[in-house]
């Protein structure tokens, strides 16, 4: 969504989805996010230079860039695509194009948005590259050697609008449905080898992870503010004064600071929605980024609620929800009778895997990509989310052979580009 386009609700759509680079044989991490960069921008040679490490390589409607920590690469449409229904046929191409590379440096991609075994305190490195003295003054501040820093990967769903009129709209449907998305995309059971008690481990390690200056989080569902001087003054001005003191050579900008669960991006008119895990293979995640478009395109189209009452529900009370979404994912119980009016839902409480089947077979014959790109969200509807089917094949205790056979064959679906089955 960039600044010299700007689009309006619903027009285009920005994907981003983060994987961890491995060993290809055992599967821990293994820190050259830049070599495979730089091998792919010279994938025609017989050698990888080592005097320039790119910090993307670009095919067509598809680009791999680097991420704060060097084991971790990215997958993001290049530009926004107007039809998600075209992008996994785009992401599997470029998931075709990286894998022999990885091979030819005996090395994959590990799916699902926390490494399982990674030990941060002492495997994690930072891009020493371009852009490496911003990643140095964060590690500076918050100590990036940290699950919350270094080992959470996620999906980015960027979505437009034009105008205070336009975003108003989206922002408050955004904070609804923001507490639901663990349900449909929890992915991490499992930290430091061990049940961690939560399906989304990585929301638990996300919200906390900004402490040292709570500003730049805020109450993780972002304030009631539907107006861009009105999220300037409540949510930039308060991150400005905050790491100021932290930050005297002004390495950071203010408006890249905002780590709320959802932020607005004023400069290029969009919203980027940061709450969802990333699945086993992309076409997984496309389809659950179709769900909350259907959904979030109802929400501002009235169709259950009207927006001055989408707007009044506080934040504490929706974080309180999605804290309870992450730990428990589709089994969480919603009672808050209220909020699941908004969602056209009468009954006095719902299994929140129940309120998506709701919202989905409501919204399908409405929404012809969601209808397209069924297949992949059935599967998380029918037999619950990645978290739990791979809670299912681990059982209740394992040994590490086991839990790495586990994520072997996580790995596995993302080259051949199939769901995991319970």
């Amino acid at each position: 969504m960039n600044e010299a386009v700007k689009r309006g609700l619903f027009e285009a759509y920005g994907i981003e989805l983060e994987y961890v680079i491995v060993d290809r044989d055992e599967l821990s991490v293994r820190s050259q996010a830049d070599r495979v960069l730089q091998a792919l921008n010279w994938a025609d040679g017989d050698e990888v230079p080592t005097d320039d490490f790119p910090s993307d390589s670009s095919s067509g409607l598809c680009t791999w860039s680097n991420e704060l920590a060097l084991h971790v690469i990215e997958l993001k449409i290049t530009d926004p695509i107007t039809n998600l229904v075209r992008l996994p046929s785009q992401f599997e191409n470029a998931v075709r194009a990286i894998d022999p590379v990885l091979e030819k440096m005996g090395l994959r991609l590990l799916p699902t948005s926390m490494h399982p075994w990674m030990k941060p305190a002492t495997e994690a490195k930072l891009w020493p590259h371009e852009c490496h003295e911003i990643y140095e003054q964060y590690h500076k501040i918050f100590n990036c050697h940290s699950h919350g820093w270094a080992n959470v990967q996620s999906v980015h769903l960027n979505l437009p609008f034009d105008g205070d009129e336009q975003f108003a709209k989206l922002h408050a449907a955004v904070r609804l449905v923001l507490p639901l998305l663990p349900a449909l995309a929890a992915s991490s059971p499992i930290v430091d080898s061990q049940i961690s008690g939560w399906h989304s481990t990585r929301m638990k390690m996300y919200m906390s992870h900004c402490d040292r200056v709570p500003e730049l989080m805020g109450p993780v569902i972002p304030e009631p503010l539907y107006d861009e001087a009105s999220y300037r003054r409540e949510i930039f001005g308060p991150i400005a004064k905050a790491i100021a003191p932290l930050d005297p050579q002004q390495t950071m900008e203010c408006d890249f600071l905002n780590a709320r669960g959802a932020i607005a991006r004023f400069d290029r008119g969009s919203i980027e929605i940061r709450v969802m895990d990333v699945q086993e293979y992309p076409a997984a995640d496309v389809s659950i980024c179709a769900a909350v478009v259907a959904v979030l395109r109802a929400l501002t189209q009235q169709k259950w609620s009207d927006l001055e009452s989408q707007k009044q529900i506080p934040s504490e009370r929706l974080r309180m929800l999605l804290t309870a979404c992450s730990k428990t994912a589709e089994h969480t119980v919603i009672r808050d009778q209220e909020f699941l009016r908004h969602f056209g839902i009468t009954a006095g409480s719902i299994r929140c895997g129940d309120l998506w089947q709701h919202l989905v077979q409501t919204l399908r014959s409405e929404d012809s990509a969601l209808d397209s790109l069924m297949a992949p969200l059935k599967i998380i509807l029918d037999h619950g989310t990645l978290s739990t089917r791979i809670l299912k094949r681990l059982g209740e205790s394992f040994s590490h052979d086991e839990l790495q056979d586990a994520y072997d064959q996580v790995a596995d679906c993302m080259q051949q580009w199939q769901p995991l089955i319970p």
